[in-house]
């Protein structure tokens, strides 16, 4: 009952907006930011993402956005990002993780991981189609939004990314989200490797783009970027 609760405070459109506002910054999201991206007023926006806040799908905390320090930085403001828990409803009630780790646990220990990989790349050229691989970044945006990755361009222009390395001209896709999350903490060589794959196949493994593995905590184990890059 709780996570049909909580994926019920989505039904406000208002509510869901700033939800997904917030989910998709990966990162502190003040009142006055979200109000203005969802439209409303602040005082609007502050009651539904502490309603949020209660329902278990943002967790809040509180610093001065101003950056400053000492006497004249301001009172602390609230924020939000969104939380680590998974909600997730089945009706009837089904029980696929179980299941994936059991199967995880046994590909694991048969020493599967290639099999697996092989059949994880298959399936995402399957999933592809007949479509020719990704043409550019912003395509495979798209597709890997569709997989419920987040995905979010850093480094273009050989900016900083968010962990501070100067990423290649042409930008890196960096995912927000896992969507194999649970499994991939129990088994993380087992099912990265997998993931891996499995975008090997969507983008397809000869055109213009790659994926690449490189992890960082709380975002994919994968990255997107040319295949162009760091080419020797």
């Amino acid at each position: 009952m709780e996570d049909i609760d909580a994926i019920a405070a989505l039904q406000d459109p208002v509510r869901r907006r700033l939800y997904e506002y917030v989910a998709a910054q990966g990162r502190e999201v003040g009142r006055n930011e979200a109000a203005e991206a969802a439209g409303v007023a602040r005082t609007l926006a502050a009651h539904h993402l502490d309603r949020l806040t209660e329902a278990g799908l943002l967790e809040s905390g509180s610093r001065r956005l101003t950056g400053r320090s000492g006497p004249g930085a301001g009172r602390p403001a609230k924020v939000y990002t969104r939380a680590r828990a998974e909600r997730a409803v089945s009706l009837p009630a089904r029980d696929y993780r179980t299941a994936a780790e059991l199967l995880a646990e046994a590909a694991e220990e048969a020493g599967l991981d290639a099999g697996l990989c092989a059949a994880a790349r298959r399936r995402g050229e399957v999933m592809r189609g007949s479509a020719a691989p990704c043409g550019d970044l912003e395509e495979a945006m798209e597709m890997l939004a569709a997989r419920g990755y987040e995905p979010h361009l850093e480094g273009a222009d050989g900016a900083q990314d968010t962990e501070g390395a100067t990423a290649a001209a042409a930008g890196v896709v960096r995912m927000h989200n896992c969507p194999f999350h649970a499994v991939a903490e129990r088994f993380p060589p087992l099912v990265c490797g997998m993931n891996l794959a499995l975008l090997e196949g969507l983008l397809g493994t000869d055109g213009p783009l790659r994926a690449r593995m490189d992890a960082r905590p709380g975002k994919c184990c994968v990255v997107v970027e040319s295949s162009k890059n760091n080419d020797d």
